[in-house]
């Protein structure tokens, strides 16, 4: 299973951005795909994940701003940051879970300039 995900980017504080994350390979079963951000001297933390059934979990700091979607005809999931603060900086990598596998993307960087 591969992850390929896109639309990082520097903006400016208030801007917007899409990320989508698109998978591809032997794909069976799905529970959630997601986002999850790195920033220096923190742990990864989930941003937003979605289940196939389209149930959302998402992080108290990000909740009214971003927003999580997901393709399962494309095996892909988005994720629509509005409002987006310098707090938001990090490197956001997609995941995806299977009944007995996790797999992640490489990651792409936002920055949020202040």
């Amino acid at each position: 299973v591969q992850l390929q995900a896109s639309g990082g980017g520097l903006v400016q504080a208030g801007e917007s951005l899409r990320l989508s994350c698109v998978a591809s390979g032997s794909i069976f079963s799905i529970n959630f795909m997601g986002w999850y951000r790195q920033t220096p001297g923190k742990q990864r933390e989930l941003v937003a994940r979605i289940s196939t059934g389209g149930s959302t979990n998402v992080a108290d700091s990000v909740k009214g701003r971003f927003t999580i979607s997901r393709d399962n005809v494309k095996n892909t999931v988005y994720l629509q940051m509005n409002s987006l603060k310098p707090e938001d900086t990090g490197v956001y990598h997609c995941n995806l879970q299977t009944p007995k596998n996790n797999y992640w993307g490489q990651g792409t960087l936002v920055t949020v300039s202040s």
